[in-house]
């Protein structure tokens, strides 16, 4: 085997040699340009024969938190539409005389609103998208809104159905408008993918339902359950387009969200609370809040990492989950990952 010069390569090579992960695909760069950027391993270990690519297309689980919701409710920030501070039942119908009424926008982005911890939303509501709205709308809280720091993803779920009330447009289109066709994110989009798209998709986990590893259809129950678009999860896309909204995070395009709500939720929101949070992003693991680098992590093996205060952003999209479910031997490789991308 060839010696791999880029530590990039040498280090996520070696881990797809050791199992790790089929194949990976990075991209590093700062407000300028790409520094490193490549792809190693397989697409498919059942398919030696066709190896993984920079411009194949990811499932990235829970970082469609970041790049749909997340980035569309700064839009709507900017644009006066939503106030975080205020209480949701005074201004959303649907939540009004609801447990989450007296919660805010911000108690969902911090993670603080007292939201259940995730469940089975067809075992609790139902398979009818209205019936999995309402539940979820309906749900007794865990402890009231500010209290403690508990991840959910209903929180992001919740907020992409306060987005589509607000602006009366589904999230899916919201994103697209409002997000990925300004910043020339052509290559992005909730699934399910076409054929086409498909045929570069890395795929995910075993479905028993098919009989077939998921490939380009969303493997989040949920989101599937959703119709493959929602706050949770479903959006596919590459590591180039990642690395254009990152770095729209340190030099902002006209037409998106601002550099304001980069910087205010690029903070520590939740005060003394642990693990602290910023409006839906924290501090990478193994660094502390003053170091600057924050981060967001995706269920089926994706990643990403911004600094505006180093000029430096970072994404390494995995497809770990064909091979396994434990989080374990990624952990290591991001946390090595980030190093070399912030030192």
């Amino acid at each position: 085997m060839a010696q791999r010069s880029d530590p990039f390569e040498r280090l996520l090579g070696d881990a797809a040699d050791e199992g790790v992960y089929p194949g990976a695909v990075w991209a590093v760069g700062d407000a300028r340009t790409t520094v490193s950027a490549g792809a190693v391993g397989l697409l498919d270990p059942a398919r030696p024969g066709e190896p993984m690519r920079p411009d194949t297309l990811f499932d990235v689980a829970s970082l469609t938190k970041i790049l749909s919701v997340w980035a569309v409710t700064g839009t709507l920030v900017d644009a006066g539409k939503l106030d975080l501070t205020v209480p949701l039942g005074s201004f959303w119908p649907e939540a009004a005389g609801r447990p989450l009424a007296g919660a805010t926008a911000h108690h969902l982005l911090t993670h603080t609103a007292g939201l259940p911890l995730r469940a089975n939303l067809r075992h609790l509501y139902g398979s009818d998208p209205q019936d999995v709205r309402d539940g979820v709308l309906a749900e007794p809280l865990r402890h009231r809104p500010g209290a403690a720091v508990a991840y959910t993803d209903r929180a992001a779920l919740v907020l992409g159905y306060l987005a589509e009330h607000l602006t009366r447009t589904p999230l899916a289109r919201l994103a697209e408008d409002r997000v990925w066709a300004p910043l020339a994110m052509s290559e992005t989009r909730y699934g399910p993918l076409p054929a086409a798209a498909r045929r570069r998709c890395a795929p995910t986990e075993y479905d028993d339902a098919t009989g077939t590893y998921l490939k380009g259809t969303v493997h989040d129950f949920s989101a599937r359950l959703l119709g493959g678009a929602c706050g949770i999860a479903g959006v596919f896309t590459t590591a180039a387009d990642i690395g254009r909204f990152l770095r729209h995070l340190l030099v902002p395009v006209p037409g998106t969200f601002s550099a304001g709500w980069t910087a205010a939720s690029l903070r520590v929101h939740t005060g003394g609370l642990t693990p602290p949070r910023g409006l839906f992003w924290h501090p990478a693991p193994g660094t502390e809040p003053a170091d600057g680098v924050w981060s967001h992590f995706g269920f089926t093996g994706t990643g990403l990492w911004a600094s505006p205060h180093r000029d430096r952003w970072a994404v390494l999209l995995t497809n770990r989950l064909r091979l396994t479910r434990d989080p374990g031997p990624l952990a290591r490789v991001r946390d090595l990952f980030r190093g070399l991308a912030f030192p």
